[in-house]
């Protein structure tokens, strides 16, 4: 009897907690995740290491490219939103850049991931290639090697896209929607996924401050394609930096697209608002306006410290921002129409846009935290910091921000613009389902002043199992259909706010 009351509270206890929770897509309704670890995506050749004499000849080295999957526990959903999260960095490991970050292990994206696969998503942490030369010796080529480490981010980003549509042409083993696909950067990730989103083909590169007396910076026949669809091979007698015949590109996933639907920057910056055309991908963005290293309006690159040297002129999200609300790249987040306290707060300080929220104060990237104060075993201590209570706070607004918007681009649910509004008891409406429990359908009631809009039945898992929207009355009957017996919630959207209701099938 003892163990039997045990698992009446337990269950109790699920139940009141799903209840107070939103629902799938904006709040983390699984309680554990599944990580599937040192996944392939593609091989493609890195410059950050040259293979020596004899053997390579100073050639680039074909390097596998790998990602972490996390993916919610239990869950039954069949076809997926999919995020892409690439990490910070400068294009260097942190046995280079200084210690804190760079590769798909950093522990504030890995809670990033981790909080978005219990809100629902399947989220891909993927490493990218590295390799630029951010102390050579003239701006010239510190600039040539930066936008073409650019360059490799953006093709592994959209190599990463396909690998996953090649997966759910074999059998999708990750339960994902390829229409609802998320390209995540964080850091140097904030430039590729910024680049990934404007950056078309590689003719879009050939503006001023990326060309040379000699020609382009970047070479489709040296680096491929955009997309790394093409071999990209240095040909002889060119005098480039790079052996004869040496291999730059290889093509991974050939025949399946590159597209995916919204790119999210956390800092980073656009290689030239040049880029930005009309019917593109919406971005949302989260960046400091005073980061000193990563422009937020338009501004000049800078190696970090202890360098300081100046690379190329890029513009933030303070610059591009207003220009993809202009050219109507943000649409789908404007007709939303969001009232919420944090939209409403965003647009006060950011010049009444969409799509972009700033955050103040003296870090560049006040998300960001290490596992330990030297994460990566260097010889000397980075001291990194450690997790704290404001990083949890500047990720809990990146993802109250992130996913109503997600969700009116993405098309994930009717209601996106609910999130942030406001919660009332049953009570107070008068919202009560007759009879309750049932054992067939059963008919949802409120007071005569308080309508009902729309309803969402949902289940244990915060998943939805049934809507119905343009109710407009407040007596509704809800026909049981195929749902099985089992406890489910009612929410009910009023005008005054949303109610839920727990409902008991038999």
């Amino acid at each position: 009897m003892k163990q039997i009351k045990l698992l009446l509270l337990f269950c109790l206890a699920t139940a009141v907690s799903v209840s107070a929770q939103n629902r799938r897509y904006f709040d983390e309704v699984f309680a554990n995740v599944k990580v599937s670890a040192d996944i392939t995506y593609a091989v493609n050749a890195t410059v950050l290491y040259l293979a020596p004499p004899p053997n390579g000849l100073g050639q680039a080295v074909p390097e596998a490219l790998k990602m972490d999957v996390y993916e919610p526990e239990g869950d039954v959903e069949t076809s997926r939103p999919l995020v892409i999260l690439m990490h910070s960095g400068n294009f260097l490991p942190p046995q280079v850049n200084g210690g804190c970050v760079g590769t798909r292990k950093d522990a504030s994206d890995v809670a990033m991931a981790t909080r978005l696969a219990k809100m629902g998503y399947v989220v891909a942490v993927a490493d990218y290639r590295l390799g630029w030369n951010p102390i050579a010796g003239t701006q010239t080529e510190r600039v040539y090697t930066l936008i073409n480490a650019a360059y490799r981010g953006v093709q592994d980003s959209r190599s990463c896209v396909r690998f996953f549509r090649k997966d759910i042409a074999g059998g999708n083993n990750y339960k994902v929607d390829d229409t609802k696909i998320t390209l995540w950067g964080v850091g140097t990730g904030g430039y590729i996924a910024a680049a990934s989103a404007t950056l078309d083909t590689i003719t879009d590169t050939y503006i001023p401050k990326f060309v040379t007396p000699n020609g382009p910076m970047v070479l489709e026949f040296l680096s491929g394609d955009v997309n790394g669809t093409k071999v990209g091979v240095c040909p002889p007698g060119l005098g480039l930096p790079y052996p004869d015949g040496d291999t730059l590109c290889y093509p991974n996933h050939v025949g399946y697209s590159s597209d995916f639907a919204l790119a999210v920057n956390l800092g980073g910056a656009l290689g030239d608002t040049s880029w930005i055309e009309a019917n593109e991908i919406p971005i949302i963005s989260f960046h400091n306006p005073t980061d000193p290293f990563a422009p937020c309006e338009t501004g000049i690159v800078l190696v970090p410290p202890p360098v300081n040297f100046p690379v190329v002129e890029v513009t933030g999200s303070c610059g591009f921002q207003p220009i993809l609300n202009a050219v109507g790249n943000q649409s789908a987040m404007v007709n939303a129409n969001f009232s919420d306290a944090l939209s409403v707060h965003a647009k006060s300080i950011n010049g009444n846009i969409e799509g972009f929220y700033p955050f103040f104060g003296n870090d560049s990237s006040p998300w960001a935290f290490s596992a330990s104060s030297n994460p990566y075993g260097l010889t000397s201590d980075p001291m990194c910091e450690t997790l704290a209570a404001s990083h949890t706070a500047y990720i809990d607004t990146i993802m109250r921000y992130f996913a109503p918007r997600a969700c009116a681009v993405l098309g994930l649910s009717a209601d996106c613009a609910l999130v942030g509004t406001k919660d009332l008891n049953p009570a107070q409406v008068g919202l009560s389902a007759i009879p309750n429990p049932s054992a067939s359908d059963f008919i949802l009631k409120s007071d005569a002043q308080f309508v009902m809009q729309n309803i969402e039945i949902v289940n244990l898992a915060g998943q939805r199992v049934a809507y119905f929207e343009n109710v407009n009355n407040n007596v509704f009957e809800v026909k049981r259909s195929n749902l099985a017996p089992g406890v489910y919630f009612a929410r009910v959207l009023f005008k005054e706010g949303i109610s839920t209701q727990k409902l008991i099938l038999h």
